[in-house]
């Protein structure tokens, strides 16, 4: 009967697939789990509010976004899409890569770069669709405009998923090794970032062909004009 206390996955599998309310879903799911494992109503609401009150750093997110947008409107945008034009051999797939790489290595040393809407948005796809126009040499498509668009999204996910259990004080990594641990395998937090590493490399190896194949698509797109 220990399975049952996996039905929390169960729910939270079910919610996002019919779109169910992220949060509620989330609570709903930890609440069957208490309830299963033997812990009351009272002891999840404590848990959940002492967790709470330790994670409220979090609501800080919310401050920063002001200071983005202040700056994406006073040329933070326009001063990325001037570096790319004084790096003309650089190209989309090569930027989003490097990208890759830098979002990997902060993985590896737990330091947060933003995500999307601090650093993505206002900086990492306005330089590579100014990169785009310049071996083209003409206005991209509004097909061409999201296909980059959402390749900078993409580079962000992936360096963050295969990046962040590179470092063994990670919330994935801790997680892992507790979760280890009480199944009765042995395995520490350095050990599961060991093992994470080469994963890591695998995914930067195959995201650099995927960006690179997405300079491709381009140009064929503009029948080769490429600078």
């Amino acid at each position: 009967m220990e399975w049952i206390k996996l039905i929390g996955i169960i729910i939270i599998v079910l919610g996002f697939y019919f779109k169910l309310d992220t949060l509620a879903t989330v609570i709903l799911a930890g609440l069957a789990t208490a309830l299963v494992s033997g812990i009351s109503l009272t002891e999840f609401f404590t848990i959940l509010g002492e967790t709470y009150t330790k994670q409220r750093v979090v609501s800080l997110f919310f401050l920063s976004l002001p200071m983005i947008g202040l700056s994406e409107a006073y040329g933070l945008k326009h001063q990325a899409v001037k570096l790319i034009g004084k790096l003309r051999g650089l190209t989309t797939g090569w930027l989003y890569s490097l990208y890759m790489l830098i979002r990997l290595i902060a993985g590896f040393f737990a330091i947060r770069l933003g995500g999307h809407p601090q650093f993505v948005r206002p900086l990492i796809y306005p330089m590579g669709e100014a990169a785009t126009k310049l071996k083209v040499g003409e206005d991209l498509n509004e097909e061409e405009t999201e296909l980059i668009k959402g390749r900078a999204a993409a580079n962000e996910n992936f360096g963050n998923f295969f990046g962040q259990n590179t470092y063994l004080g990670s919330a994935g990594v801790l997680l892992i090794a507790g979760t280890l641990k009480e199944l009765g395998y042995e395995g520490t937090t350095a050990n599961v970032a060991v093992a994470s590493m080469p994963i890591a490399i695998i995914a930067l190896i195959v995201v650099v062909v995927y960006n690179l194949l997405l300079d491709v698509k381009i140009r064929r797109h503009h029948k080769g004009e490429v600078k």
